[in-house]
């Protein structure tokens, strides 16, 4: 017997149909002495319906009771699934956040996971149970309902199968695995059959979409194995482990790219201690997060300073500077929204030299300007002009015999 946590997104629970499939699966694995938790994301479009709600009301809607609003979305999901489940004979129960009690830090629409206590769900799992987990949510020391963010679901999912010490993890969603790149762009893009978790870490921060990154991190600090499959199909997908030695033998593992960022200089900052500081601060109390960072070579007391943000967070970063540029005497500020970030991944660039020229070497064949470069142990980014990210992602893909000469299956 297996303790086996699953977690269904959107499109898995998008109507009663797809849920009655969700649930005849899992009754199947019940069926064979596995204890099961279920996490289910909202119905496809439900978040997005509540949040258009919201906003016809007051266009900058309360964090508090936008987050009880949206909770109320997979709490929707699990009833309806834990109803289904008994109307076909076997026990089921369904528990929210705060009745799962998944503890969260107090950042609403943005919460971290801090501690979950699992008897209330063990307990059901002991009266034979199938227990439905309402993802994307939790409560905090205030007994606040909060919300994770985008892609919650799956930390919840990985948080629980930590917790429960569950012999497994297994994300369904709507595409078969975890691939070279995205197949959208891709059309030779190739199925994992495994990844690392620092691989699939360093692929979900750079904008691949196929799991939320902080429940990688929760997967590679408590060592779960995760299986990212399809809903739809019977098929195994993409295990994400631990590194293995084979994994290494491979100089990239795949191409991702981030349509998502924009970048923001600041021009003719005086270059003396604490300049830094006095920038990144007011940044930090607005709740942006910076990834990538440039300084220029100081020319006669001054140096450019270079960053990248979400877009999302661009109009308040540009507030937030203007303030920052007048306190400090730089010259002015520029902003660039139309850029992406291209990266390579792969444990394998740890034991390969030439990795990084190779990439650059690609992109200059296609004419494409590199704005700024960072690098990891395990990546090499470089931030191009959107409009060449396509092509960029091809290329890079080709370059490094990541192609599927028969091309991806539809």
């Amino acid at each position: 017997m297996s303790l086996i946590v699953q977690k269904y997104g959107g499109t898995s629970v998008a109507n009663i149909k797809k849920i009655r499939t969700v649930a005849e699966r899992v009754i199947e694995l019940h069926k064979a002495g596995n204890q099961m938790v279920i996490v289910l994301s909202a119905m496809a479009g439900q978040t997005d319906m509540l949040t258009d709600m919201a906003k016809a009301i007051i266009e900058d809607p309360e964090p508090r009771e936008l987050d009880v609003l949206l909770s109320t979305g997979e709490q929707v999901s699990v009833a309806l699934f834990a109803m289904l489940i008994k109307s076909m004979g076997y026990d089921a129960c369904s528990l929210l956040g705060f009745q799962a009690e998944i503890h969260t830090s107090h950042l609403y629409g943005k919460a971290r996971i801090l501690d979950i206590n699992n008897n209330r769900i063990l307990d059901e799992l002991r009266k034979n149970r199938i227990v439905a987990v309402a993802g994307f949510q939790g409560i905090d020391e205030y007994g606040d309902i909060t919300t994770l963010g985008r892609g919650g679901s799956d930390t919840t999912a990985v948080a629980l199968a930590a917790s429960l010490k569950a012999d497994i993890c297994e994300i369904f969603t709507d595409v078969d695995g975890v691939f070279t790149t995205d197949p959208n762009i891709c059309k030779k893009a190739r199925k994992l059959s495994e990844i690392s978790y620092d691989e699939m870490l360093e692929m979900s921060s750079m904008g691949a979409k196929v799991l939320e990154i902080r429940s990688v991190e929760f997967a590679k600090k408590f060592n779960v194995p995760i299986h990212v499959r399809s809903t739809f199909t019977e098929e195994k997908g993409t295990m994400v482990v631990e590194e293995t030695q084979d994994m290494e033998k491979v100089m990239v593992a795949g191409v991702a790219y981030n349509k998502n960022e924009a970048r923001v200089t600041i021009k003719k900052v005086p270059d003396h201690p604490g300049v830094a500081s006095q920038i990144f601060e007011p940044i930090l109390e607005a709740k942006i997060i910076v990834d990538m960072i440039v300084q220029n070579t100081s020319e006669d007391g001054f140096t450019d300073m270079t960053f990248t943000v979400a877009k999302s967070d661009f109009n308040a970063t540009m507030d937030v500077l203007q303030d920052v540029a007048d306190r400090i005497g730089a010259a002015k500020i520029l902003g660039d929204k139309d850029i992406a970030k291209v990266s390579i991944i792969g444990v394998g660039m740890r034991s390969h030299a030439g990795i990084a020229r190779k990439m650059f070497h690609v992109l200059a064949g296609e004419n494409i300007n590199i704005l700024m470069i960072s690098t990891s142990e395990i990546k090499v980014s470089c931030v191009i002009e959107e409009k060449y990210t396509e092509l960029a992602v091809r290329e890079l893909h080709k370059a490094f015999e990541l192609n599927d000469e028969k091309g991806t299956k539809k």
